[in-house]
């Protein structure tokens, strides 16, 4: 599949029908998926025939692209039930087969005398397009990180603030992973909610791509 055809699939999935401020709901759009997906899969192979897990997974736009892509198997993980449904009726449309989880991605690790957790060392790759933080969740952009270095065996992927570039590549040392900055983008939010003022802003991310020491 060529990349604007791929786009053009991923075009037609419909957004949230009531996004959340809290949740910082924004769906990821097609143009820069798209583009994230296909490096992931022609550059690094990280996704054909791998067990994708999906932090954040929304309207299902990364989870969808992952497994139209090749992937063995994609596990979409969100807190909110109203965006596993947005997901659920793009994965029917598309007719991909996408495994749904509505849990707390930063609470996915339990403690009870050590670690425990179902999910460790589940997946192959993981992609997120994790909250920036700002609002009320300064740092969950961070603790989606730590839980992601817990499950995984393989590369994990992120996109983040570029502003936040130097702070990143440093916090996630303390997870055991090192990461690098795979390709500098702009991301296009669309108004959402009724404090924006413009019809949509600009803002530059980072496609980083970490992987254990």
């Amino acid at each position: 599949m060529k990349l604007r055809e791929f786009e053009g699939y991923l075009q037609q999935l419909k957004g949230f029908d009531s996004p959340k401020i809290a949740f910082e709901q924004y769906i990821t759009p097609a143009h820069l998926a798209s583009r994230v997906l296909f490096a992931m899969d022609q550059s690094f192979d990280d996704l054909e025939d791998k067990i994708v897990g999906d932090f954040g997974v929304g309207a299902g736009m990364l989870s969808i692209g992952s497994q139209m892509l090749g992937a063995a198997a994609t596990v979409g993980f969100d807190i909110d039930e109203e965006a596993l449904n947005v997901a659920l009726q793009n994965m029917d449309q598309m007719e991909v087969d996408v495994e749904l989880v509505q849990a707390d991605v930063t609470q996915l690790q339990e403690r009870e005398g050590g670690f425990t957790n179902m999910w460790r060392d589940t997946f192959d790759t993981i992609i997120m397009n994790p909250p920036f933080g700002t609002k009320n969740n300064s740092g969950i952009d961070m603790k989606f990180l730590e839980q992601a270095a817990h499950v995984c065996t393989g590369a994990i992927y992120s996109l983040n603030k570029s502003s936040t570039r130097n702070y990143i590549l440093k916090k996630c040392k303390e997870f055991n992973l090192e990461g690098e900055v795979v390709a500098e983008l702009s991301y296009t939010l669309p108004k959402t909610y009724k404090f924006h003022k413009k019809k949509s802003v600009d803002i530059e991310v980072d496609f980083i791509r970490f992987v254990g020491k």
